[in-house]
């Protein structure tokens, strides 16, 4: 899996937790967060620590600070723009009020429209393709094609090439 995808998939993750646990502190809790995958991480790879063992992180690798750079950013503006992505979530989701969508679908949605509108270095039939596996991983196929009919319905409102 690429490392774009992984970031993505972690920041998904992070929209998610943050919805239902709203942090105090962001950059505490993206400090937490990114912790909390490197002792995951270091746990598949040597097992889980015993009762009462510290666990001490190394740094993190090349790849695990290249994920993070890619999506501390992503997360921070799909925060900042939250409320302009569920105004055009609930707009183009025709009978579906914004709580009745899946929290993770919604999320993935979230992020994939912050990405469209505000990201140029990323093209939008990138974001939408790469919402579409996230929610297929993350939810159901069902997701899938529900994402997929929002994010078109989006990207054929911009004002910018799709490609």
């Amino acid at each position: 899996m690429g490392m774009r995808r992984q970031a993505r998939e972690r920041a998904v993750q992070f929209l998610f937790q943050s919805e239902i646990n709203p942090p105090e502190n962001l950059d505490t809790a993206l400090d937490h967060f990114w912790n909390s995958q490197q002792v995951a991480a270091l746990a598949d790879e040597k097992g889980d620590a015993k009762w009462g063992e510290k666990v001490v992180l190394p740094p993190p690798t090349a790849d695990e600070a290249a994920v993070r750079a890619f999506a501390d950013p992503l997360i921070r503006g799909a925060l900042a723009h939250q409320a302009e992505a569920d105004t055009i979530i609930t707009r183009q989701a025709k009978n579906w009020s914004l709580h009745r969508i899946a929290s993770v679908d919604r999320n993935i949605l979230r992020l994939a429209i912050y990405e469209m509108l505000h990201r140029e270095d990323i093209p939008p039939v990138v974001s939408i393709n790469e919402a579409v596996d996230i929610a297929k991983k993350f939810s159901t196929q069902e997701s899938g094609k529900f994402v997929n009919g929002i994010l078109d319905k989006v990207k054929s409102d911009l004002m910018r090439p799709a490609r």
